[in-house]
């Protein structure tokens, strides 16, 4: 099994295997309990077996104001689950951190242990890698502290908060700011790695609305990073993932906006494919910022469809109008496009809970410049006899503010994109080997179509694919990797490799 993830194939095959590994030795506590182990059986980075001393586990619990959870230990199985049922984990600790401070003790654990590390946020990871096998989770799910400041329009946020979360506390003062599109996704992993939304064609994509963080490095400190200040990884966590430490406090630039929005869905039969698709292409080349859509042909209401989401900012009387030369498409199976609420649009519907998806999901995307005819047909014709595993294949129309940052100016790269293209897949747990065989195939006959890819939909697949996704910025980034984790301690991600390292 590959200890790093970097293969979704292994990680989904290994899924059912997960045993709890084994103790060695025991000692008693002196009060006549039953006997407990000496050592635990841990793995480090490089996938080496080892053992670490009761006592040092002990000493580490002791220094969190958190809690240090062990197999066998009281929810031990909640703890280690997450979002993608395709991963079955089994960390040997789960350090579950209430506070900045938490998490240096935890990452100067790792490091003097050489182990294993996954850093976990609101657990979405669709690739698994807020787990592992063998080593120690930082888990941030239980940070939680949002303020907003609504004179500087300007927020701080904790990494275990939930894009639904910080909705709603900066909906209370007319105020958002690009995030994504599930609302139990956690703001962490999202930021750091591009962070696409709804209102990224307005105001940017979320890392570019990112005015500082707090980032505890493979060093084991505490650091801010802003444009005044260690301006190197400001740039590199615009972008760059977790591969520089782990952020233990994200600033974020808000704006005004809402509180109501013209959002929703639209369907029409799989049989309109091919001209809704052109219609839409032609829609969507001369809307303006605050406009959104995604169109997608799919299984999402019983039947094939072919559909698309529209989102307006501004006035929602404005928004109609907009879409107005789309009712010429007729009329669809399925459509909910009203005014609603903002947080409404970003599909808030009550308390925000990151419940565990009950199938197995598997993502692949590329990005796409020109949306031409020849890849609408293909796109079209592939669904129409597709295997039930791929439930749909969805285009993220980019653009607007998004797209005029200058591709140096952020780890992030591929601002010449006008679209992502995603494959989503979906299957029942027992399907996984099969299943995931079929959906890569599928994907296989796409990918010609586009060029790199989205490190927060896709496992990490090798340097050469993500040397490619970070195009002209990949030597600063390892530049920065060799300065700030030059011994990859963070490497359960698009990682980039320190110099010298495999």
């Amino acid at each position: 099994m590959s200890i790093d993830r970097r293969s979704f194939v292994n990680a989904t095959l290994a899924g059912a295997v997960g045993a709890l590994l084994p103790v060695r030795g025991s000692w008693a506590d002196g009060a006549g309990s039953a006997a407990v182990p000496a050592e635990i059986a841990a793995r480090t980075g490089s996938g080496k077996s080892i053992s670490l001393a009761v006592s040092d586990i002990k000493d580490f619990d002791a220094s969190l104001r958190g809690d240090l959870i062990r197999a066998g230990d009281a929810g031990y199985d909640a703890a280690r689950r997450l979002w993608n049922p395709a991963f079955d984990h089994h960390p040997a600790l789960i350090a579950r951190c209430s506070g900045a401070a938490d998490v240096v003790q935890a990452v100067q654990f790792a490091r003097s242990h050489d182990l294993l590390t996954a850093v976990r946020g609101g657990g979405h990871s669709l690739s698994g890698q807020s787990g592992c096998d063998g080593g120690l989770v930082i888990d941030l799910s239980t940070m939680k502290g949002i303020r907003v400041d609504p004179v500087r329009q300007r927020a701080d946020a904790e990494p275990g908060v939930l894009l639904g979360e910080f909705d709603q506390e900066s909906q209370a003062f007319g105020l958002a700011t690009t995030l994504g599109t599930a609302p139990d996704t956690g703001i962490a992993g999202l930021t750091l790695g591009g962070g696409f939304g709804r209102l990224d064609r307005r105001f940017g994509l979320a890392c570019d609305n990112l005015r500082s963080v707090d980032i505890v490095t493979a060093d084991g400190a505490l650091r801010h990073a802003s444009a005044q200040e260690n301006q190197d990884l400001y740039w590199g966590v615009r972008g760059g993932g977790g591969n520089f430490g782990v952020v233990t406090s994200f600033d974020y630039q808000l704006h005004s906006l809402g509180p109501r929005v013209l959002a929703g869905y639209r369907a029409f039969p799989l049989d309109q494919a091919r001209s809704v698709m052109a219609a839409l292409t032609e829609f969507a080349e001369n809307m303006p910022d605050e406009m959104y859509v995604a169109f997608d042909i799919g299984r999402w209401e019983k039947q094939p469809t072919v559909g698309y989401e529209a989102f307006y900012s501004g006035a929602p009387s404005d928004g109609e109008r907009l879409l107005a030369p789309l009712q010429k498409l007729g009329k669809p199976v399925y459509d909910d496009v009203a005014i609603k609420t903002y947080v409404a649009a970003q599909g808030v519907t009550g308390k925000v809970r990151a419940e565990p998806s009950k199938t197995v999901i598997y993502y692949k995307s590329g990005f796409v410049g020109d949306l031409s005819a020849t890849l609408i047909d293909e796109l079209v014709r592939r669904f129409e006899t597709s295997p039930p595993v791929v439930q749909g294949l969805v285009l993220f129309r980019h653009g607007g503010a998004a797209v005029r940052v200058n591709p140096g100016a952020t780890a992030f790269w591929n601002r010449w994109m006008k679209y992502t293209l995603l494959l989503i897949g979906s299957w029942d747990r027992s399907h996984n080997d099969a299943s995931v065989r079929t959906a890569r195939a599928f994907w296989g006959g796409l990918e010609p179509f586009t060029h790199n890819y989205y490190v927060n939909t896709d496992v990490y697949e090798g340097e050469q694919r993500l040397r490619a996704t970070y195009g002209d910025n990949y030597p600063r980034l390892v530049k920065l990797k060799d300065r700030y984790d030059p011994k990859n301690l963070f490497r359960l991600n698009a990682n980039i490799l320190p110099t010298g390292r495999a």
